[in-house]
């Protein structure tokens, strides 16, 4: 029976857990159901006590979309990241935390690291199965962009050949992210660190012009602005990485002797196979070392996976919350319509038909809500990938997956056993007392 279920397609487990989670639901209706019709009458008590019913329905959306939404958006963050760091299959640094390196190369984020020497570059260029070794210079920005300092190739495979415009020619040229506030052709100076007061510390000496555009990647590089990496170190008064005879030179082979030194290098081997061993040959005690990002990524996913744990039990201690809110208001509005439930009973309705109507009625708000819950779910996942797209820079796409499905499934399973509750005790009073109301 297990390898059948293994060998069985994941569209098809996953929908057969979710039947799951609604059988009880549908042998409790079934039995209920059957050999009755009473649709009419549950019509008209949801008519009757329209802006009650409204009410509850409500309330049980907005509890579905809570759990739903935040469900969602952690997936969404999740792969959003993943796909940031999709083009930096492998980083070597120098010697240090291998989380912060992580931040500045893929996330961009400001971080004080040491640098790796020219010696320690051209062993890394200079490596068989390296196509490209791409230094990253940091520390400057434009208006809150970062400034990167690295080399064409680098750009032409981030941007995966899509770029309006072309690649840098000259030192005083620049490639601009995506979401850059800068057009090709305009003139601009970085400024030397980043955040508030930046602006006041601006290289006015150093005049760049934009001469391309990437196209977007959904990553935070959209907002870079890249330049020749020889660039960044000039307008610090370094060495530009050539000896004087080829200072007009750009991009590699860097003279290990005029190399001011790099926070990082992003390598791309030519196999996948090889970056293991690229990494063990980067590791060295002392000098530099060598690190997946996408391993670094894992960790952070552990933590994530805690925190979506945390979510989700949140999410469940709501949920019970608003059951138990849900049945007593069942309960209570069971007693408004108690004397049409008296007349049914005076008139002869079998036990099990009266029972059908009350169940029913509040079966049917707990299936509206649950349904809407999932449509306000999908609308808040949306509007919060959005909001967490513009905060983090990433293209954050929350969808909903058959995680939010069974949330939502169970829910309405549950707690449509559990109104058999506020059913059996509209049954449990005597007839005289709900003709009287």
């Amino acid at each position: 029976m297990r390898d059948l279920w293994d060998n069985l397609p994941l569209w098809l487990q996953d929908a057969a857990s979710v039947l799951a989670l609604l059988a009880p639901l549908l042998v409790l209706a079934l039995w209920l159901l059957r050999g009755f019709a009473p649709w009419p009458l549950v019509r008209a008590l949801l008519a009757r006590f329209r802006w009650t019913n409204a009410l509850f329905v409500g309330l049980i959306a907005v509890s579905v979309a809570m759990g739903i939404g935040l469900l969602a958006q952690e997936r969404g963050l999740r792969a959003a990241s993943a796909r940031a760091a999709d083009k930096f299959a492998l980083v070597v640094a120098a010697p240090g935390s291998e989380m912060t390196l992580l931040l500045a190369t893929v996330f961009l984020q400001p971080s004080d690291v040491a640098l790796l020497d020219g010696e320690t570059f051209g062993r890394i260029a200079g490596t068989e199965n390296v196509e490209i070794a791409a230094p990253l210079a940091f520390g400057d920005s434009y208006h809150g962009a970062p400034v990167v300092g690295t080399v064409a190739g680098f750009v032409s495979y981030l941007a995966e050949g899509r770029i309006e415009g072309r690649i840098w020619e000259d030192h005083d040229e620049a490639v601009v992210g995506a979401s850059v506030a800068l057009e090709i052709g305009a003139v601009f100076s970085p400024a030397h660190g980043h955040g508030a007061g930046a602006e006041d510390d601006a290289h006015d000496h150093s005049r760049l012009r934009v001469v391309g555009r990437m196209a977007p990647t959904g990553t935070p590089w959209d907002r870079a602005v890249l330049i020749p990496v020889e660039a960044v170190w000039e307008v610090h008064g370094l060495a530009n990485g050539h000896a004087p005879q080829d200072e007009e030179a750009l991009g590699p082979p860097f003279d290990p002797a005029y190399f001011p030194g790099t926070p990082a290098v992003v390598v791309k081997a030519s196999a996948l196979w090889a970056n293991y061993a690229l990494r063990d040959s980067f590791t060295e005690t002392g000098r530099s070392m060598a690190f997946f990002p996408a391993t670094v990524l894992t960790q952070l996913y552990a933590v994530m996976g805690d925190v979506r744990q945390a979510m989700s039990l949140m999410a469940a201690v709501t949920q019970v919350l608003v059951a138990g809110a849900v049945l007593a208001g069942l309960l209570i509005l069971s007693r408004l319509f108690r004397r049409q439930i008296a007349m049914l009973r005076a008139l002869g309705a079998p036990r099990r038909f009266v029972l059908a109507v009350v169940w029913g009625q509040a079966s049917a708000l707990l299936a509206a809500g649950t349904v809407l819950g999932v449509i306000l779910g999908f609308g808040a996942a949306a509007g919060l990938s959005q909001v967490l797209s513009a905060r983090t820079d990433m293209q954050v796409r929350a969808v909903i997956g058959w995680d939010e499905i069974r949330l939502a499934a169970g829910f309405l399973s549950a707690c449509s056993v559990l109104s058999l509750l506020p059913a059996l005790a509209v049954l449990r009073g005597r007839i005289s007392e709900g003709l009287r109301g």
